[in-house]
């Protein structure tokens, strides 16, 4: 967790460090005297309240018994974990397998009413067809030397697309023009998968803008993400993943997938755009 790029990871680990510190300060204790306490050196104390170290669980239970707040133990150790479980990467989460790691989502899938999805980067999963899908996971296998169990990774995330088809529930999905333009596997099936773009966005419940390239744009690419109702952000970043679900920041995500809807072309001026693409590959 140290050295996360996310300001959302370095947000929360000072929330929880500052809460330690006005334990500490409700008791009256100074950091030395608190280090007298836990029976551990001042720098300790120093390190903790100033998030240059992380807290482990014991940690928690020793400061706050320490401090005369055990009724605050747990609560803290909630937010330790929360904290813990931000930012996740890759190798973590894929050490067992692509397979594992497309399961792993379905819980939150499956809860999931609202979909928001923004992607400079690939198409995203959900409107994948099953070539484009083998040729994004095949090429992930082999640049990480994960175990190969691409077939069953990819029948996982095309079960997944069956959710598309559910009643009550909204998709919105926006890419950039060059995810178009380039990506996994051969002209054919990129060829594949604009047909798939053209044929899911005329469903009632999705919608696919893409964002045409253009100079003088007031909104440039970012990392690609996905938002779940209000409740939940993921954000797909070259190390790992980042979850985020502080009410404050999902609503910055909210705001800023409106800026590119607003600077998407949708319906007809879409699929022309996709033609001109589909005609550049032949």
């Amino acid at each position: 967790m140290a050295g996360s790029p996310s300001s959302s990871v370095q947000k929360a680990r000072k929330d929880l460090a500052d809460r330690l510190g006005e334990i500490r300060r409700d008791a009256g204790l100074s950091g030395r005297d608190l280090a007298a306490a836990m029976g551990c050196y001042p720098s300790k104390i120093s390190r903790l309240q100033n998030a240059t170290t992380p807290p482990s669980a014991d940690d928690i239970r020793a400061w706050c018994e320490a401090c005369g707040a055990t009724d605050q133990t747990s609560d803290l150790i909630q937010s330790l974990h929360a904290v813990e479980g931000m930012f996740i990467e890759w190798r973590r989460m894929e050490r067992a397998g692509l397979r594992r790691a497309q399961e792993a989502r379905l819980p939150l899938y499956a809860r999931t009413r609202h979909f928001r999805a923004y992607s400079s980067w690939l198409v995203p999963g959900l409107i994948q067809t099953r070539a484009y899908t083998t040729a994004t996971l095949r090429e992930i296998q082999r640049r990480r030397g994960l175990p190969d169990d691409v077939d069953e990774a990819v029948e996982a995330r095309v079960e997944r697309q069956q959710l598309l088809y559910e009643p009550n529930r909204t998709f919105a999905f926006v890419v950039e023009e060059s995810v178009l333009r380039s990506g996994p596997g051969d002209a054919e099936v990129m060829v594949g998968q604009l047909g798939h773009l053209i044929a899911v966005g005329s469903l009632p419940n999705v919608s696919v803008g893409v964002v045409p390239m253009r100079a003088g744009r007031s909104r440039w690419a970012a990392e690609g993400f996905w938002i779940y109702d209000s409740a939940q952000v993921n954000v797909e970043l070259v190390s790992g993943y980042l979850t985020i679900t502080q009410a404050s920041e999902v609503a910055m995500y909210a705001d800023t997938f409106a800026q590119f809807v607003d600077l998407a072309l949708y319906g007809a001026d879409a699929r022309v755009l996709m033609a001109e693409v589909l005609r550049s590959l032949g």
